[in-house]
């Protein structure tokens, strides 16, 4: 069933308001309740994709393993984190976001750790200048 263009309520309780609804949904602008999901899902997807291909993109273009830690970790895992959201949006099923929940706390609390063991095997490796750090704690 449709609905009209400014407001009207069919008799199956579909409710639109500009736009065309399926019965049981409600529309604003053209959009079902869904579809605004859908779009902010597309958005989370593409943000999340443009910061681990920048996380990409700076690990290869960084000079020194400070630096490739510094884009392995923070873009990364925002991007990560966006395409689970974004994920979350689109698929709907419980299950399915208990595991997106799950791949979620795993990413963030294994990408600290490999960043602190990463950098510490750098500095004990020399991979380190150690006239531009402004302290030196494991020294």
């Amino acid at each position: 069933m449709t609905g009209g263009a400014v407001v009207a309520a069919g008799a199956a309780g579909t409710l639109a308001v500009g736009g065309v609804a399926a019965a049981g949904a409600v529309a604003v602008g053209g959009l079902t309740g869904t579809g605004v999901a859908d779009l902010l899902a597309g958005g989370c997807l593409l943000a999340g994709a443009v910061l681990s291909l920048a996380a990409g993109i700076g690990v290869l273009r960084l000079p020194s393993t400070v630096d490739r830690i510094h884009a392995v970790t923070k873009p990364q895992v925002l991007g990560m984190l966006l395409i689970l959201l974004g994920l979350t949006l689109r698929l709907r099923n419980p299950a399915d976001l208990g595991m997106l929940l799950l791949v979620g706390l795993f990413q963030l609390a294994t990408a600290p750790v490999t960043a602190q063991m990463i950098g510490r095997a750098a500095y004990r490796s020399n991979g380190v200048d150690r006239e531009l750090l402004d302290t030196d704690e494991l020294a």
